[in-house]
């Protein structure tokens, strides 16, 4: 069952972002990027004028961290 994410599940946002976007190369990958990405989700139910640069780099580093774990 999906739930509604917000800004604070910037592990959950990441997951789904990973999910649609598996062969994105996160060096081309900007933070501009990640709000567009999130805010279509269509679980994502969060107001969009919340983001700011530490919530997207968060979401962005679970990202990083996801796909290059040991």
């Amino acid at each position: 069952m999906d739930f509604p994410l917000t800004w604070d599940d910037s592990y959950a946002i990441a997951r789904e972002l990973i999910a649609r976007h598996p062969d994105t190369n996160l060096d081309r990958v900007s933070l501009g990027m990640i709000y567009s990405w999130t805010v279509e989700l269509p679980t994502f139910e969060d107001d969009r004028e919340l983001a700011n640069d530490a919530i997207l780099t968060a979401i962005f580093q679970e990202w990083f961290e996801e796909v290059n774990s040991l």
